[in-house]
């Protein structure tokens, strides 16, 4: 896995994606310990309408500044996009009341909905052998695990000397450091559209390619599952650890790691299991296992602190190990369906569409949470991922082909 490190310009973005990650893994932490601040037990309420705000911010804002920026060189988006967001992180310690919050998060996730979908468009350009760009994916999902495991713990650690206000500094400093690496790494130019479209249609392009084909229509179902689970985890870790459990700030950030940890153990071994089964099978047992752990999650209240405590750990890690089953073998699809330029185009709607899919999940997590329980709350996610995983198999049937036969077959 580690071989593509020796790609020069690969090592220097995957770098950047390190360093901007460990600035927003403390950003998770320190807003999740602002909201509670704020709003104490209703902090699943806050928290779930400022991720709702920034579901909104990615959903609306990545298509267009995509359509808008396609002949703009790349650099210059992502250096900008880290400098806003770096700006704003500077500003949340200030924040005094829950409805600057919203405002803050709105401004900066609008700065990532730009910077991500053109960071992740840019890897198939660099690591143009399939191997090795399994390999990067993998690196890349283990990169964000690592993040939810480390930068958690990090935090954890830090909390013991400084306030969480100066968590939000690291995040900025990650951002800084992100920008810094991209201006001295030698990017490739990414190939614009043979022929100009009106703005609507290039808005709306990629997500025309993902409902035009049945490997990608089971894609955005599987958003579905990822999202109802992700949801309970990110929302409500503080409420289950804080108020249903009694433990600390350093607990709720452990927690939050065990999620990482589980993730992590499944991208370490992705590039192995994908050379013997096929992205869809692992992808499905990722939905199978998500909705089982949603479900068993809706006990934990149930326990005892210490026993209570004991199965949240290993619940989170099992959520953690069957989103990273989807997550991780997702840019090989969006990569084989789609050809050098859609490309851009196909990962911004993939951005955009699974991000939508919390527009559903974060406001029942967080509100639901608040009005009728953590019971209750998981029981209802658990549904939706079965529902939505079962979508899936119905959609992306087996003979559908998944490789770069079907971009051939969707030409012809």
């Amino acid at each position: 896995m580690f071989d593509v490190l020796h790609n020069p310009q690969f090592r220097r973005l995957f770098t950047a994606q390190v360093v901007a990650l460990v600035g927003t893994g403390l950003l998770t932490v320190a807003l999740g310990l602002l909201a509670y601040d704020l709003a104490g037990g209703n902090a699943g309420a806050v928290l779930g309408t400022a991720l709702a705000v920034k579901m909104v911010a990615y959903v609306a804002v990545a298509p267009v500044i995509s359509a808008l920026t396609e002949r703009v060189p790349r650099r210059t988006v992502l250096v900008s996009a880290d400098a806003i967001r770096a700006a704003i992180a500077l500003m949340l310690p200030f924040v005094t009341q829950t409805w600057q919050i919203y405002v803050l998060i709105a401004l900066l996730q609008s700065a990532s909905a730009t910077f991500t979908p053109a960071f992740q468009s840019l890897i198939p350009s660099i690591l143009v052998d399939e191997e090795d760009y399994t390999r990067g994916l993998s690196l890349s999902r283990l990169a964000y695990d690592m993040e939810s495991l480390l930068s958690p713990l990090l935090a954890a650690t830090l909390l013991t000397v400084i306030s969480y206000h100066l968590l939000f500094v690291g995040t900025a400093a990650g951002f800084v450091a992100s920008a810094a690496l991209v201006v001295t790494t030698r990017l490739p130019r990414m190939a614009a559209p043979e022929r100009s479209e009106p703005l609507h249609r290039r808005i709306t392009r990629g997500a025309r390619i993902m409902l035009d084909r049945p490997v990608l229509r089971g894609l955005l179902a599987m958003n579905l599952v990822v999202a109802a689970s992700t949801s309970l985890v990110v929302v409500n870790t503080v409420v289950y650890v804080r108020d249903g459990l009694g433990g600390s700030n350093s607990a709720v950030a452990i927690a939050l790691g065990c999620f990482g940890f589980g993730s992590m153990a499944v991208a370490l071994t992705t590039p192995r299991v994908l050379t013997t089964v096929p992205d869809r099978a692992l992808m499905l047992l990722g939905c199978m296992i998500l909705p089982v752990g949603l479900l068993v999650a809706a006990a934990i209240p149930l326990f005892t602190p210490v026993t209570g405590s004991l199965l949240l750990a290993m619940v989170w890690v099992a959520l953690g190990a069957g989103t990273s089953m989807i997550n991780t073998p997702s840019a090989r699809l969006l990569r084989a369906q789609s050809e050098p330029d859609t490309r851009t185009a196909v990962f911004t709607a993939q951005f955009s569409l699974s991000h939508a899919c919390f527009l559903l999940t974060y406001p029942i997590a967080g509100r639901l949470g608040a009005l009728a329980g953590l019971p209750i709350t998981a029981i209802v996610l658990a549904v939706i991922a079965t529902l939505a995983a079962t979508t899936a198999v119905r959609v992306w049937p087996v003979s559908a082909p998944a490789g770069t036969e079907a971009v051939a077959a969707a030409g012809r």
